[in-house]
């Protein structure tokens, strides 16, 4: 084994160290069995650590690349590659397809779980999914290019803004169609004991809506400050002179957009929500005495 793949299995043994010792210190928290000396730092720690790492309905582990916090490392070179000048018509269906696969993934490996969905539903939102975005993508730069009234300076910044809208579009059809089955089956609403109560399809189109204004509100920042940064930053003497240095600074302008953007989106919802029991189904209702339920919004 190279030097290389024994730093990366380390690493991952160490990973998983972590993660056993963060689910067994919250688990001996719940039996009250907790070891003298531990400090609340150190169990909101182990919950971080538990959240990022472990589906909240099924206890598995969520794979690296598809987990929120492996969004930025992951999703940044497609968000460079997404922003890069001068796109051709390949190009353009090369990033987007890659981009909504990404999300897709991310979709379904965060969605709410509580009732299983067959696996020819993945396949289903994610043909759905890529198609949409594709669309969506080449018929705006065709359009743009069609324009003859536009300069060709001006053509070419509306172009380093057309994957916004692509993008923003095809990632609510994305989270509609990868989540489908939650529409039509409904998600597990729990008491204040975490007890499941009952499956509301109410409680699915409200956490469908809100995941899928997190996904208009994340490629804002992302897809739309680099355009205007890079067009600022290319003007500089420096990237006059030295052109090799353009795709280095926008990929860090990429990193940090991605890196202000991913919080402010998550940050709108809580991923356990609340709704008050009045505007759910009647057997909800009927089946609790608890004016307020939870159910996972799914990330």
């Amino acid at each position: 084994m190279s030097e290389y793949g024994t730093f990366q299995h380390g690493k991952s043994r160490f990973d998983q160290k972590r993660l056993q010792e963060s689910v067994e210190l919250l688990d001996r928290f719940k039996q009250g069995t907790l070891p003298p000396g531990v400090t609340d730092a150190q169990l909101w720690q182990a919950q971080k650590i538990k959240q990022a790492i472990i589906h909240p309905d099924t206890g598995e582990k969520i794979l690296m690349p598809f987990r929120m916090s492996g969004f930025i490392p992951f999703g940044t070179p497609v968000v460079v590659g997404l922003l890069l000048p001068n796109q051709t018509l390949l190009s353009t269906i090369f990033w987007q397809s890659l981009n909504q696969s990404h999300n897709a993934c991310v979709n379904y490996c965060n969605r709410n779980a509580s009732k299983p969905a067959p696996f020819s539903k993945f396949v289903q939102g994610y043909l759905g999914a890529v198609t949409s975005a594709v669309s969506i993508a080449v018929g705006l730069k065709v359009l743009i290019q069609k324009a003859s009234r536009l300069s060709p300076t001006t053509r070419l910044l509306v172009q380093r803004f057309i994957p916004f809208p692509a993008v923003a579009s095809a990632n609510v059809c994305n989270v509609v169609l990868m989540r489908n089955s939650e529409l039509s089956e409904g998600i597990s609403v729990l008491d204040d004991n975490g007890s499941v109560v009952g499956t509301s399809k109410v409680a699915a189109r409200h956490a469908l809506l809100e995941t899928a204004l997190t996904r208009v509100v994340l490629p804002m920042p992302i897809l739309m400050l680099p355009p205007i940064v890079m067009a600022a930053l290319e003007k500089l003497p420096v990237l006059q002179r030295r052109r090799r240095l353009v795709l280095p600074v926008h990929s860090l302008v990429c990193l940090a957009a991605f890196g202000l953007a991913l919080p402010l989106a998550i940050s709108l919802f809580p991923q356990m929500a609340q709704i008050s029991v009045n505007q759910l189904e009647p057997e909800i209702a009927m089946a609790t005495d608890c004016k307020i339920v939870t159910y996972n919004k799914g990330l």
